[in-house]
């Protein structure tokens, strides 16, 4: 160890990449002592005993003029027979890196802190935007040693907790009780003697927000999970990440099981009213598929699920209320009261989520008002339209379509009663997205060929050869978008949905049963069932029902910001990800845009609340965002009605489209203030 008592006064230059931190730190000081006291936080959960290896750094060598320094190996004082054990026993070479818990600091240095070691790692939200966030969870490990238990001494309890403030600066602790009736038998498991043989007792403790031990383990573990959680009215999705690393481990979505009591919200909260148990059996089903989710989760991680200790939840208030176990019944009536629209901070526990850790947390984060829920503040925190300049609008398409609208100036959400047609409710062929379900189709308005894709496989019904078929299973939300849009396309229907008494001489898939149209998705001998998938007359009347009010959503949101277009539209959801924009354009889902500016950006809902689980930070930043959208109550709206008839033709009564080449039922391009 260096003595740095002969150098009381001397220091020495520290430069570390790649923050570019620099400064004098004292001689004889750690690596991680000196990188603290810079601001470059590094990993360290044994508290610096040398046992997790977690704050390795690499030393460069050589002349950096730019840095005004010379680096040499030598600066650092040389490794110990503790860190040269470590070191062999994990396969690292001591001249390339070095513990920063052990090295001291002996002259002019530059030390690079790999990502691995940076207690606020970036991770990569999406690769569609390839937004970084901090890792900055609301758990934390900590690995603290105590002396054994002596006559007239300490409770263990509170020798752990000077510990803890003493090494960790947590001070005030509290102690979960389920952790507090393990944490005696987990100090005496974590016994060791040190080099000198003296008796340790060491235990891992999970601290919720700095503030409380929910779990305490025997010994040196460094194993964190939590599980983020988009309870939709017809899909609940859940994500299970590595909270050291930020890494997703494992997705699972299940069909929620509400639906049979109920397809939209309002049959629930009728559900809810009109039964004597029904908020109590809506409840318990949601509750259980979460229970559910989370093992199958954490069997496809091949983790303990005991092992997740943080959970985030979002959903719309229906769902919302319905997951605390809330009565929704003002919910169903004007001015659709909330419970509580602020964020919730419970044990998962409480809820009755039983697969994760006894002591584990559950955050919601805040609904906004009416029906626009937790699910859209977790849109507004994944895609940021609060922090644009243009003019952005994100639809999140779902049984439940909720919409924002605005810039960093001003911004507005409201929700559209869309239904699950887009879901594949309500649609005959209609059905989850899963293996088998048309997803993609594409018709030629030249020769009326109609073909298509199902989820599963990349080849098209066309491109199959000679006695082999996809076996198609029924058709998804994607998919139901995509045939209206191909139809109307094609001109075998018009703009007020109805097949073109012709079609069927100009597409040999179109029948009429009496004097309704249908289309022939899928001949029978192509599907797995032996039935042909068919697209009927009402299924098209249906998406129109569900577009014309989503459309009329975002009409009067921009009617209330005034504006009469927007700059760039993302389109979010479940089945985000697979709306094709220039179907959804051709239907009329959405207001004219450049093309170029429309994407899909899947289940935003989701991927905020995974980053309110992998950053404590963002869940105060989505509750000062919410406070600052303004509602639109859409249902109730004077202008809706009228807006949702002008929606309901396709693509729409008098919208101009520009941005929109939509070919006439001639089958001629209209390049230009293309009207339905």
């Amino acid at each position: 160890m260096a003595d740095s008592a002969n150098h009381p006064h001397q220091t020495h230059r520290l430069v570390l990449l790649p923050s570019g931190r620099r400064g004098d730190v004292p001689y004889g000081v750690t690596v991680l002592e000196a990188a603290r006291g810079l601001g470059v936080e590094l990993e360290a959960i044994c508290g610096g005993r040398q046992t997790c290896g977690k704050c390795q750094v690499i030393v460069e060598r050589g002349d950096f003029p730019r840095h005004g320094l010379v680096s040499r190996a030598e600066h650092l004082s040389p490794p110990d027979e503790t860190e040269r054990a470590y070191a062999a026993a994990h396969g690292y070479d001591l001249g390339e890196r070095r513990m920063a818990c052990a090295a001291r600091i002996l002259g002019d240095v530059l030390i690079t802190v790999p990502e691995e070691s940076q207690a606020r790692k970036q991770v990569i939200r999406k690769a569609a935007s390839d937004v970084l966030i901090d890792l900055a969870p609301a758990v934390r490990l900590y690995y603290v040693e105590v002396e054994p238990a002596s006559l007239g001494g300490m409770a263990d309890w509170q020798r752990v907790r000077a510990a803890l403030e003493a090494e960790w600066g947590l001070d005030g602790l509290r102690i979960d009780r389920p952790a507090l009736l393990g944490l005696q038998k987990a100090l005496r498991a974590g016994e060791r003697r040190d080099a000198d043989g003296d008796l340790h007792w060491g235990i891992t403790v999970t601290v919720w927000m700095g503030q409380e031990v929910i779990r305490v383990e025997p010994g040196y573990t460094d194993t964190l999970y939590g599980l983020a959680v988009d309870v939709g009215t017809t899909t609940i999705a859940a994500y299970l990440l590595d909270l050291r690393s930020g890494r997703l481990l494992a997705t699972e979505a299940m069909m929620n099981p509400q639906v049979r009591f109920g397809e939209d919200l309002m049959s629930r909260v009728s559900f809810a009213m009109q039964e004597a148990d029904g908020v109590e059996r809506l409840n318990r089903v949601v509750i259980k598929a979460l229970n559910d989710l989370t093992t199958g989760a954490a069997r496809a991680a091949e983790i303990d699920p005991a092992a997740i200790c943080d959970v985030v939840l979002v959903g719309n208030t229906v769902m919302h209320h319905l997951l605390l176990g809330l009565d929704p019944e003002y919910l169903g009536r004007v001015p659709f009261a909330l419970a509580t629209e602020g964020a919730l901070d419970l044990k998962a526990r409480d809820l009755g989520l039983r697969a994760v850790h006894p002591g584990a947390a559950a955050h919601l984060l805040p609904c906004i008002a009416g029906y626009v829920g937790a699910d859209n503040v977790g849109v507004l925190l994944a895609e940021q339209p609060h922090l644009n300049d243009e003019i952005v609008l994100v639809v999140d398409v779902g049984t439940n379509a909720e919409l924002l609208l605005g810039n960093k100036d001003r911004m507005i959400s409201a929700s559209s009663p869309t239904g699950p047609a887009f879901e594949g409710a309500q649609i005959s062929h209609g059905q989850r997205a899963a293996p088998g379900a048309i997803e993609r189709v594409r018709i030629d308005p030249a020769s009326g060929k109609v073909r298509y894709r199902v989820i599963g496989d990349e080849r098209w019904s066309d491109e199959l050869t000679p006695g082999t078929k996809l076996g198609a299973t029924g058709i998804c939300g994607s998919g139901i978008i995509e045939v209206v849009a191909e139809l109307y396309a094609a001109g075998l229907i018009d703009a007020s949905g109805r097949f073109a008494a012709d079609a069927p001489q100009r597409c040999p898939a179109v029948r009429f049963d009496g004097r309704l149209g249908e289309l022939v998705l899928a001949p029978a001998e192509e599907t797995a069932s032996g039935q042909p998938v068919v697209v009927t007359q009402t299924d098209v009347r249906q998406i129109q029902l569900a577009k014309g009010a989503l459309y009329a959503g975002a009409k009067l949101m921009m009617h209330a910001l005034g504006v009469d277009k927007v700059d760039k539209i993302k389109l979010a959801g479940a089945f985000g990800s697979y709306i094709d924009p220039r179907h959804a354009m051709i239907l009329g889902l959405i207001p004219d845009c450049d093309l170029d500016r429309v994407s899909a950006v899947g289940n935003s809902a989701g991927d905020g609340a995974r980053i309110a689980l992998l950053n404590v930070e963002q869940r105060a930043l989505a509750a000062q965002a919410a406070r600052r959208v303004e509602y639109l109550e859409t249902g109730s709206h004077p202008d809706f009605q009228e807006a949702f008839v002008a929606a309901m033709p396709i693509p729409h009564a008098s919208d101009p489209f520009p941005h929109l080449a939509v070919p006439s039922s001639s089958g001629s391009p209209a390049e230009t203030d293309q009207r339905g």
